[in-house]
């Protein structure tokens, strides 16, 4: 396990972090980027513009041992043998570890790398004999599952490898989890719907990829409905959600997360400048992220709401863990679909904010 700070997190207080997918295809260039935005917690970013083997699905084909899977016209699938598809996602997952390796020579804190978590990748992979998806398979969810697990903990190894100082942070992005839950993952003909794992199993896969990664990891879904208990149940250590889309049934949820000590990574910023756009009609002209200080206060007041103390959790005080010390402010989403200048300005207002955390706070103590 990575080195825990004071709080119990890998991360110090008032920090905030990407989600993991950032414009642009030059790897150099977006980690020094990310490290120069959110030097708190610089994360390994994700470029999908340089095609299918740079996306979700394709870096973690790229994980996976003795699964090998090809594009289709349809999406990933699973195969025999390797071919072109996966040597190329396995050239680009190289290629971003080596620029981490240069960009963060000599880097000394919390690092977070993400990966495809089992439910989306058996929801979005088809079976090699049949276009439907790896979810309609047992037997193929469990081969999945090993070899995820197996690849996961290699990357880990990895990344700790290259870069000795730091204490890895993993992030499963699971944004089809709440459709696998609610059984809205359609067969390949479309017409039906494929029936939906027993909530045992899904801790289990998830809890398979935790153990193996033996590192503080974060279970991270933007979507609708996100199963905080179920995340819990696995083994997380943290929750990654977009506050924007929480519901008063999901305030409940978070709270129970937040009650059993998980570590929140919380969207608080529009992943692209439409979105931030809609959000802030008046600005519609020329979208920039919101303010600073109006995005912590959503945070601060999320948490009174939840019936949650916003200390601090910097000192001494042996009492509930502080909004500051336990939330990682983030953008809603990946900023794959932004412009360069809008996620560059959604990175500092996300660090903004989160430093902003403990004064409002002590502003409301007056």
């Amino acid at each position: 396990m990575p080195e825990i700070t004071q709080n119990g997190f890998p991360w110090p207080p008032a920090s905030a972090t990407g989600v993991g997918s950032v414009p642009g295809t030059d790897p150099a260039e977006a980690l020094r980027l990310v490290f120069g935005e959110l030097p708190d917690l610089p994360h390994l970013t994700e470029l999908p513009a340089r095609g299918p083997g740079a996306g979700l699905t394709g870096r973690a084909a790229a994980l996976l041992v003795d699964m090998p899977a090809e594009l289709t016209p349809s999406g990933w699938r699973f195969t025999t043998r390797p071919g072109r598809d996966l040597r190329r996602a396995q050239s680009l997952l190289s290629t971003d570890l080596d620029t981490l390796e240069e960009v963060a020579d000599g880097y000394q804190g919390p690092l977070k790398i993400q990966a495809c978590g089992p439910w989306t990748l058996a929801a979005t992979v088809e079976l090699s004999r049949s276009q439907d998806p790896v979810l309609a398979d047992p037997g193929a969810i469990a081969d999945l599952t090993a070899s995820l697990a197996e690849g996961v903990a290699a990357h880990v190894a990895d990344v700790h490898k290259r870069v000795p100082g730091a204490r890895v942070v993993l992030q499963l992005d699971e944004p089809a989890l709440p459709a696998v839950i609610a059984g809205d993952v359609p067969t390949a003909s479309g017409l039906n719907r494929l029936p939906v794992p027993e909530a045992a199993s899904i801790e289990t896969g998830l809890g398979a990829i935790i153990s193996a990664a033996a590192t503080f990891t974060v279970v991270h879904c933007c979507a609708m409905s996100v199963p905080f208990g179920m995340i819990k149940g696995a083994g997380a250590d943290g929750a990654g959600c977009d506050l924007s889309k929480l519901r008063r049934a999901d305030e409940d949820a978070l709270a129970e997360a937040v009650e059993a000590g998980l570590g929140i990574m919380a969207g608080v910023v529009p992943a692209t400048g439409q979105e931030a756009a809609f959000i802030e009609a008046e600005r519609a002209d020329a979208p920039q992220p919101p303010a600073p200080r109006r995005t912590a206060e959503r945070v601060i007041e999320l948490w009174r709401r939840m019936g949650w103390p916003v200390g601090r959790g910097d000192g001494p005080d042996p009492g509930p863990v502080g909004v500051a010390a336990q939330v990682v402010l983030t953008p809603a989403c990946g900023m794959a679909g932004a412009t360069p200048v809008y996620a560059r300005d959604a990175m500092a207002r996300c660090r903004e904010a989160a430093r902003l955390l403990p004064e409002l706070i002590e502003e409301g103590r007056a």
